[in-house]
């Protein structure tokens, strides 16, 4: 088994962010990031609290605004028109979740780090981390059979829109497909973002395969991906581990767009 830990891509990159803040600092700019959150749950805290460390360790400034969802409009309308505020993020889900397109477009795109409004400047965190990841093990997806679980708005679509736009044929499908397993026995690289825990099982991977884990579900109150535990059994699979993987190199891809939102400001 060959594991693609993100970890170390992760702390280069958090060394060349923080040398990219201290350029900005001694202009006189202080990238800051604004998170606004609706709702109040275990698993989106979790992430607020890895994004204001990793903005603590290379000297941005991350702000975060909990109010009620009735108050996000005005709220992002004085965020978007804010110079100091360089990059701003609704936390997901909403408490309204039907309004998340109507939220998410209220952000200015120049500012809109997250990528997810229609016309955002920038490419969302998860897809620009397993891109980044599989560069970073020489893994090119050209001329392999690439199947997608998942067409979500955080990693699903833009993935597949990002890949398309490469030039990488892949197939998109959702984890209520009806044979999951004849789709994914054939495929020679898998990459799931469903968030719902244990779709994929050991059995339904072809030999040597490319599994990459995008997925996060809360079980029991613990974070888990979207492979059974019993995948890890496989000694044949190039594989993201069960942490460290796709997750570390989520928080530096928004930081990326950050620091670019930043610098954009400074010109």
């Amino acid at each position: 088994m060959k594991l693609l830990s993100g970890q170390p891509l992760a702390a280069s990159i958090k060394q060349r962010h923080k040398r990219q803040v201290r350029e900005l600092l001694t202009a006189g700019i202080i990238p800051t990031l604004a998170i606004v959150q609706v709702k109040d749950d275990p698993v989106i805290n979790t992430y607020i609290r890895l994004k204001e460390r990793y903005g603590k360790d290379i000297g941005a400034a991350v702000k975060v605004y909990k109010i009620p969802q009735s108050r996000v409009k005005k709220l992002l309308n004085k965020l978007s028109n804010l110079a100091e505020v360089h990059g701003i993020i609704v936390q997901l889900p909403l408490e309204i979740p039907s309004q998340t397109d109507e939220v998410v477009n209220l952000v200015s795109r120049d500012k809109d780090v997250d990528g997810l409004g229609a016309k955002s400047k920038f490419q969302p965190a998860t897809p620009m981390a397993i891109l980044w990841l599989l560069a970073e093990y020489g893994i090119d997806l050209r001329g392999k059979k690439v199947l997608l679980i998942g067409r979500g708005k955080l990693v699903g679509k833009p993935l597949a829109n990002m890949l398309q736009d490469s030039g990488i044929n892949v197939e998109v499908i959702g984890r209520d497909t009806v044979d999951l397993a004849a789709q994914t026995k054939v495929a020679d690289v898998i990459i799931t973002a469903t968030g719902s825990p244990a779709v994929l099982h050991p059995d339904m991977i072809k030999p040597g395969a490319i599994v990459v884990d995008a997925g996060v579900a809360s079980e029991s109150g613990k974070k888990v991906g979207d492979l059974a535990p019993e995948v890890y059994s496989r000694d044949d699979l190039t594989i993201t581990p069960a942490k460290g993987g796709v997750g570390p190199l989520t928080v530096c891809a928004l930081f990326e767009n950050v620091i670019r939102a930043a610098t954009n400001a400074r010109s």
